[in-house]
């Protein structure tokens, strides 16, 4: 387990990790056994679990002999993962969750190692280094069959192994055996504040937690892949706060590309995220996302208006500057980064696309007052700010970007729709001031070729473009959709994966990895054009990029078939969600039947 560097466990590729979560905070789960991630008491806050990224800090469960294989599957529409090692003797399985949902200022690990078919001794290991590794385990009591210490400003309790001992490097360390069918759970309760006098009991938290996940589930048989479109449900659900605010990874500062400072913070809330998120869960129905969605975007712009920022805290905070975190490896290739600069940006796009939401919540019969006076808000917004430039999607240099103008266009036709949410007058206003919008960015942004270009200046075409038809920003036959539907597949698609838009003169390949994100809204696009077979084709090429958990980063490196960046995120779900809904609507069904594992006992 160890020998990775100073007794971390080894680092694994990004598609062999489990994620857990419990709407307030999440963790990650290696093949072997080590949860080698979580922050606490919040997404946002240092983490406790830090060795995935090259700090001190795991907690590790898996068979003692290291003559082992792994898998694992998730329990269908749920974050209750279950990892599972092939042993020379036989079958181990260890059932993983956060309890759900979670407590603001407690977070509880559930562990229960199952033998499933043969006698197994089970190696454990707890190191909880507060701050990023910084802190380590202190003040520890053991007795009775409980555990507890302290680490930073963290108190902790853990039961479930009497035989623990403390390490000579810190944490604990205890093995045990159990006899063919038997099971042992172990509990862990990291907290901020006192923890309750009370032990928590295993029996109850886990059958808590499965009924939690079974309510906030929803029927998606009907789509295209229904075990993955109800996994990215669960996905979207595990990472949204009480509030709504949703954050677009888990993680921080895993690579987007080996050595290239292309490493970023994304445990904060992107209104653009938590809009595709939303829209997500309303093509499947009435859902509690939805709500979440439109309470944390309007009460964003109603307390900011056209400063509305592109992204928050989960509960609503200012982002922190971006500062490397000193003191860490950083997982292989990167540097550790924490806060991101989005602080800093306007991206025009987000009030088109929470406009798109509260439309899609009005559809579904879940718009409210304060998403009505949001509408307003977000309206006047884009009449006010269409014209300055932005950061756009990719949150770049600012520019007049066409996707951001594009975004406001079909944000203002979706709640211009008749009888939607406005009175025949004031849908005239937005309707109008769509069609201005569109004018000028026919004027400025219509390329040579006749496809929409990234900016006035800039006659590349971005895959971003191919969403605003989509969302009913212009017909699916108008000539420019159609033009620009055909320069993206020309230009940049490769082997079935889309790129954002082409860097420089080098191929695809070397100056990115592709994003899974563009090529499921290709698959949108092809779907809205008619193209079936390949709408089918792209959805089942993106979707399969994922590893044994089922779990997606933002890009997938074509060349090494792997995945890159924070992992999971969330908007990349959103849009595999949205694309197995539209897919099984249009070709009737499932096109696969594979939705519950087989039974491998």
């Amino acid at each position: 387990m160890s020998g990775g560097h100073s007794g971390l466990p080894v680092p694994h590729v990004l598609r062999e990790y489990a994620f857990v979560a419990d709407g307030r905070r999440g963790a990650l789960i290696g093949p072997r056994g080590d949860l080698a991630w979580m922050c606490a008491p919040s997404w946002h806050d240092d983490a406790v679990f830090s060795a995935l990224i090259g700090a001190r800090g795991h907690y590790s469960v898996h068979p003692a002999d290291d003559w082992f294989v792994w898998g694992g599957y998730y329990e269908e529409r749920s974050l209750i993962f279950r990892s599972r090692w092939v042993t020379q003797g036989g079958i181990v399985e260890c059932r993983e969750a956060l309890a759900f949902p979670g407590e603001a200022h407690r977070a509880v690990v559930l562990r229960r190692v199952i033998a499933r078919d043969t006698p197994v001794t089970i190696e454990v290991a707890l190191d909880p280094r507060a701050g990023f590794g910084r802190s380590r385990l202190r003040q520890v009591s053991i007795g009775e069959g409980v555990v507890t210490g302290r680490t930073g400003p963290l108190r902790l309790r853990w039961q479930g192994l009497p035989e623990a001992v403390e390490a000579e490097d810190g944490g604990l360390a205890g093995r045990f055996e159990l006899r063919r069918g038997e099971h042992r759970d172990l509990v862990l309760e990291v907290a901020d504040v006192a923890l309750p006098r009370e032990l928590p009991d295993a029996e109850r938290l886990w059958s808590e937690t499965a009924a939690c996940w079974e309510a906030t589930a929803a029927d998606v048989s009907a789509s295209a892949a229904p075990r993955d479109a109800g996994l990215a449900l669960a996905v979207l659900q595990g990472m949204t706060s009480p509030g709504g605010g949703m954050v677009a990874a888990a993680t921080m500062s895993l690579p987007e590309r080996a050595e290239a400072g292309r490493n970023y913070d994304y445990r904060y809330a992107w209104i653009r995220d938590q809009c595709y998120a939303g829209m997500a869960a309303a093509s499947v129905g009435p859902h509690p996302l939805v709500e979440e969605a439109v309470c944390f975007v309007s009460a964003r712009l109603l307390e900011h208006g056209e400063r509305l920022a592109p992204a928050y805290t989960v509960d609503g905070g200012p982002v922190p500057d971006e500062r490397r975190l000193r003191g860490t490896i950083g997982y292989p290739g990167g540097a550790d980064k924490m806060g991101n600069w989005v602080n800093g940006q306007f991206q025009l796009d987000a009030l088109g696309e929470s406009l798109q939401l509260l439309a899609a919540a009005a559809r579904t019969g879940q718009m409210t007052d304060d998403g009505r006076r949001a509408l307003e808000v977000a309206v006047a917004a884009v009449a006010s700010r269409y014209d300055a430039p932005d950061a756009g999607i990719w949150e770049i240099e600012p520019d007049w970007w066409t996707h951001s103008r594009l975004a406001c266009v079909a944000g203002l036709r979706a709640v211009a729709r008749p009888g939607l949410l406005l009175t025949a007058g004031r849908a005239g206003e937005c309707d109008r001031l769509a069609d201005t919008i569109l004018a000028e960015v026919s004027r400025r942004c219509l390329a040579a070729k006749g496809h929409w270009r990234r900016a006035p200046a800039d006659e590349r075409v971005d895959a971003a473009l191919l969403l605003p038809p989509v969302r009913g920003a212009l017909p699916a036959d108008d000539s420019r959709t159609v033009a620009t539907y055909e320069a993206v597949a020309e230009e940049l698609m490769t082997d079935g994966y889309v790129y954002r838009y082409r860097q420089d003169g080098r191929p695809l390949s070397k100056a990115e990895g592709a994003f899974l994100l563009c090529g499921f809204m290709m698959s949108l696009a092809a779907l809205q054009q008619g193209d079936v077979v390949r709408a089918a084709r792209l959805f089942e090429r993106n979707r399969a990029a994922c590893g044994s958990p089922g779990l997606l980063a933002e890009e997938y490196d074509v060349t090494q078939r792997q995945l890159r960046g924070n992992l999971p995120q969330a908007f990349v779900h959103a849009l595999l969600l949205e694309t197995s809904v539209a897919l099984g609507r249009r070709v009737g069904g499932a096109l696969d039947d594979a939705s519950t594992p087989l039974d491998q006992t």
